[in-house]
């Protein structure tokens, strides 16, 4: 009976933290509690035991470098290197966005914070240009989706960590690339879909992107570092942290790329922490450019951190009282393995279409652990299937990401773009994880 109420409780605390406005991670440390001390009777003490403390150095020391990167225009002069890259091509511009999230959420952004950042600039050209809204808005979603499954990545850190502690077998680099993928794979037909080939048809003819970051983000020609004030002398500061000319690769940005580099060989090459690399790279960037890193340890994504701690917190409780083991007996004695592996994608998928990808992740591992454990089916495959199914969704309208590109689309296109973003998120919802499974499930299970 405690099972069943612990369980229960968790499918409450998805439920609540989606219909109303409180941080799913602060109602699952308050479940933990609750749960932890009138149900299974112990001490906070043992709660807090589960608190993912390397988790959150990871978290917090990424989102930080990133904040830092955000405050000083590094971010800024990666999306205008990319639009210079197309020389002009409006054909190419959709997919220019698509590798600017792929890249900031490959580094460790957080999903919605690189939508968050991108997504105004993205949907601007989409006016400007005529490039159909939806387009430009799945190319974004899924560029930050195709990232963040990066061995530094925030998905990428997540699912790895889960699967290294409770001695499953992971392959880092074939989570990445099946993620990046299938998430290039959508972004290719929603590319074909909302009008790629009419922008290809354009050709040479419309090459007049010169000064189209500064149109679409209100700052004049700063990409082509024309504005007035000496960038050089600057250091490519305003007096509010941000870089007024993001065109000029400087000092400061030179050697926040170089940190954003060593993060990458330290994690990948050298096997370091990446948490503690992350500080480490953010805390020197602070003492030689203090000025810049004004405000970034508040641009931390707490709230993320909040909900990673919160969930990983309850399920460690569930873990430590044996529910995870008991649900995970269950669903191998469900009689048919693959069937129970198909209901795992099934439920991630519906979950994080409409709650949060990172709180999924972070709970459905783990309670399938038991599960993978019997060795009925192959646990890197099913743990992608899960990864892909549970991510593909963030262009519906109700999670975060999806949300944004409406809010960014032009007033009198609101309403499609919602309508459309619906309508595509729920097929997607229903047809990645069966495509998933298929691919990922079951030719490696039998």
């Amino acid at each position: 009976m405690a099972n069943v109420i612990a369980l229960s409780v968790l499918v409450l605390v998805f439920v609540i933290s989606t219909v109303r406005s409180v941080n799913m991670g602060a109602l699952a440390l308050v479940a933990a509690f609750v749960v932890g001390t009138l149900v299974f009777t112990v001490d906070t003490s043992e709660i807090l035991d589960g608190f993912p403390a390397s988790l959150f150095v990871i978290l917090v020391g990424v989102t930080y470098l990133f904040a830092l990167a955000r405050n000083n225009g590094t971010v800024d002069w990666i999306i205008h290197a990319a639009v210079r890259a197309v020389r002009g091509r409006v054909a190419l511009v959709p997919w220019a966005m698509f590798a600017v999230c792929a890249a900031v959420t490959a580094m460790g952004a957080v999903s919605p914070a690189a939508v968050a950042i991108i997504a105004p600039v993205a949907m601007g050209f989409a006016t400007r240009y005529r490039i159909h809204p939806m387009l430009m808005g799945f190319m974004v979603v899924q560029g930050a989706t195709a990232g963040s499954f990066s061995p530094i990545g925030i998905f990428g850190v997540i699912t790895n960590d889960v699967m290294r502690q409770n001695g499953l077998p992971s392959s880092p680099a074939l989570l990445f690339v099946s993620t990046f993928a299938a998430a290039a794979a959508v972004a290719a037909i929603a590319y074909v879909s909302f009008g790629g080939r009419a922008l290809i048809a354009r050709g040479a003819s419309e090459r007049v992107l010169v000064n189209a970051v500064g149109n679409a983000t209100g700052v004049g020609d700063t990409i082509t570092g024309s504005g007035s004030g000496d960038n050089s002398k600057s250091g490519g500061k305003s007096s509010g942290g941000t870089a007024p000319h993001e065109g000029a690769l400087n000092l400061e940005r030179r050697l926040t790329l170089l940190g954003l580099a060593s993060l990458a060989l330290g994690a990948l090459v050298f096997d370091l922490d990446v948490g503690f690399t992350a500080l480490t790279v953010a805390v020197l960037l602070t003492l030689i450019f203090p000025a810049s890193a004004r405000g970034a340890v508040d641009k931390i994504s707490w709230g993320t951190v909040l909900l990673i701690g919160g969930i990983v917190t309850y399920v460690a409780l569930l873990q430590n009282q044996n529910t995870v083991q008991w649900l995970g007996d269950s669903v191998a004695h469900v009689g048919i393995p693959l069937l129970a592996a198909f209901l795992i994608c099934l439920i991630g998928a519906i979950v994080s279409a409409f709650a949060s990808t990172t709180g999924i992740l972070g709970a459905l591992i783990p309670l399938a652990i038991p599960f993978l454990m019997t060795g009925q089916v192959n646990a890197t495959g099913l743990v992608i299937a899960l990864a892909i199914s549970s991510s593909l969704v963030d262009c519906s309208p109700f999670s975060t990401n999806g949300a944004l590109v409406v809010a960014n689309a032009a007033p009198e296109e609101r309403d499609v773009v919602f309508g459309l973003t619906m309508r595509w998120g729920m097929t997607i919802m229903v047809v990645t994880p069966i495509l998933a499974w298929l691919l990922f499930v079951v030719p490696w299970s039998v």
